[in-house]
């Protein structure tokens, strides 16, 4: 499919042009108000087009799942940032202290410039619209890379954005990840990147020169941890949401499960259960979405074959015709129980529907473990027990928090997403996106007369007085 890719070198070209344009009008609250609102009801009215756009390039994904994963999210972050955008905009009043009064001091949230977008394959729609959108709430104009293993979708994009922005406010850069790289070498003035962390490391280092600060937004292996008191049953159907909703393929998905040795067996029981239930024999068929790619589909069958060539036990809990599932690239939801520290599926981020079960003994035991490792985009923390959970929270560090459940961290608006350590930096999602694309300009304003005006040679009598006074 041709989608008309972008040279190389239009890239600075482009960013100068948009740069340009921001320094000789930048957007003020109703520019951007109305940016926002043109940009939902343009979204909503292409998004048959983009339920088509985003099957193709899985080459199945259901429709319900994209509009869960994509649609949904948008549009209340759309929603969001119009709604708050005025009160964030005000400049915030902050104490100046005592020993500079009168003097007022204020905080001014000022946009940075140009905001650069790197959007992944996996929800590409919506890693996408959300930082984007929050950089132009923030006063930015943004120029998109979105993934080339998603072409269709990336080119609705453009299109999508080319009718709600001049191509003077909002770009949109197509390419493979040669293109990627020089895009994230120019000098932006923010860079927002969804990936994974050995590409997270590349873009740092490429964005290293030009001091372009970053919101990395990484992934790694993000544990659920199933304690002793809580009901196998419901733990299964949270957990089989967070890991099968996109086939896995999503960051915060639950990489791996911890579990009390007592629940092991019913836990992996009612996983059985609700994979039957979800997708039965394939008469759900429209509802599992596939692999996005060849190299994807081999990676995960590579560590179910690891798997088996150590022993472990591989549970696949439907059966799937294997002609149509290699054809189809589709890979059912799959346990593998007790996988040892060096199996495939515990070393690397799996970013697909196996789900590892490890049970253990006692609860330092499971929390040992998690902190040996490094600290996970997400945590999943199942207990009835508040002491429990707090012991779990006391613990180990994470970028965003579920208790009792998966995901739903993401969609809160009040709640920054983000990382920590190699699953990321920085936050973006409501007023956290909106402070990270902004500065806030500390600015103090002074009266007309003010105790300043005496502090200067020769410090002698009240002037030296006053100086030992202020200095405490």
């Amino acid at each position: 499919m041709d989608t008309l890719d972008s040279p190389a070198s239009e890239l600075r070209p482009t960013l100068d042009r948009l740069r340009d344009a921001w320094r000789n009008n930048r957007p003020d609250a109703r520019q951007r108000l109305d940016d926002l609102a043109r940009l939902r009801d343009a979204f909503k009215a292409g998004r048959g087009a983009m339920l088509d756009a985003v099957g193709a390039d899985f080459g199945h994904r259901s429709a319900h799942e994209t509009l869960l994963g994509e649609s949904m999210p948008v549009t209340a972050e759309l929603d969001h940032l119009r709604g708050k955008l005025r009160s964030w905009m005000k400049p915030r009043r902050v104490g100046s202290g005592w020993r500079l009064w009168p003097a007022r001091a204020q905080l001014r949230p000022e946009p940075l410039g140009v905001v650069g977008v790197m959007s992944p394959w996996n929800y590409p729609i919506n890693l996408a619209l959300i930082p984007l959108a929050t950089a132009i709430a923030a006063g930015n104009h943004v120029y998109l890379k979105p993934s080339e293993h998603t072409p269709r979708t990336s080119a609705w994009l453009r299109d999508l954005l080319a009718q709600v922005f001049p191509a003077d406010r909002v770009a949109v850069a197509l390419g493979d990840a040669t293109l990627g790289a020089q895009f994230s070498a120019l000098p932006f003035d923010h860079l927002v990147f969804t990936g994974s962390t050995a590409v997270g490391r590349k873009v740092m280092a490429a964005a290293a020169p030009n001091l372009t600060p970053l919101t990395l937004e990484l992934g790694g292996k993000s544990p659920a941890i199933v304690a002793a008191d809580f009901p196998p049953a419901q733990a299964a159907a949270r957990l089989a949401t967070g890991k099968w909703l996109n086939a896995g393929q999503t960051c915060i998905a639950p990489d791996y499960v911890l579990v009390d040795h007592a629940s092991r067996d019913a836990l992996v029981a009612a996983l059985r259960e609700q994979a039957r239930s979800r997708y039965g024999d394939l008469k759900q068929a429209d509802d599992l979405t596939r692999i996005i790619n060849e190299g994807q589909y081999r990676r995960l069958r590579g560590y179910l074959d690891d798997a088996r060539a150590r022993g472990l036990e591989v549970i696949e809990l439907i059966a799937l015709d294997p002609v149509r599932a290699e054809a189809e690239r589709m890979i059912a939801p799959t346990l593998v129980l007790e996988p040892g520290d060096d199996a495939s599926v515990m070393r690397e981020e799996i970013f697909g529907p196996i789900l590892p079960i490890r049970s253990y003994r006692n609860l330092d035991e499971a929390l040992d473990w998690v902190e040996a490792g490094d600290r996970p985009l997400a945590l999943y923390p199942f207990s009835r027990d508040r002491a429990t959970v707090e012991r779990i929270l006391g613990r180990l560090l994470a970028g965003g928090v579920t208790v009792n459940d998966t995901l739903l961290h993401f969609a809160a608006g009040n709640l920054p997403f983000g990382g920590v350590g190699a699953s990321g930096m920085g936050q973006y999602h409501g007023r956290a996106g909106f402070d990270a694309m902004t500065h806030a300009m500390p600015v103090l304003w002074q009266p007309r007369k003010a105790a300043s005006d005496l502090l200067k040679p020769p410090y002698r009598g009240f002037v030296e007085r006053m100086v030992q006074f202020l200095a405490g």
